[in-house]
């Protein structure tokens, strides 16, 4: 019986295996937003900066290597639209990560009452004849 016992049984793996990827899925969001949230910073300075210049004062932009001559309005523009769309990204990154919190805590209580006795886990014990 304690050859039974060390085996882990399907369903046990079939939802750890789904916790392991809930929590690789949630580092992937935190990590998406860090990087969305560290350009809506570099966004938002740049902003601060242009503003601040004279309408005739020469401005650039980076293209690649170089940077290329540009006016302010157009950069404006530009770094309001990469704020917005900033914005709507790590808005719905928010959600996402919300929703897989809450898998993942569904999935470990689950878990813990799969280990508690598998006579309470319902349909999963259904390969024990009695």
């Amino acid at each position: 019986m304690s050859a039974g016992e060390q085996q882990i049984p399907p369903w046990l793996q079939e939802q750890v295996a789904r916790l392991q990827q809930l929590q690789q899925n949630l580092q992937s969001i935190v990590l998406q937003k860090q990087h969305l949230e560290s350009e809506h910073l570099e966004t938002e300075r740049a902003l601060e900066v242009l503003k601040k210049t004279n309408d005739a004062d020469s401005v650039y932009k980076a293209a690649g290597s170089i940077l290329v001559k540009s006016t302010k309005a157009t950069l404006i523009s530009e770094l309001e639209e990469r704020k917005e769309l900033a914005n709507t990204r790590l808005t719905v990154l928010a959600k996402q990560e919300t929703r897989i919190k809450e898998n993942l805590k569904e999935a470990e209580v689950k878990i813990k009452e799969m280990l508690k006795g598998p006579s309470q886990t319902g349909p999963q014990k259904t390969d024990t004849p009695k």
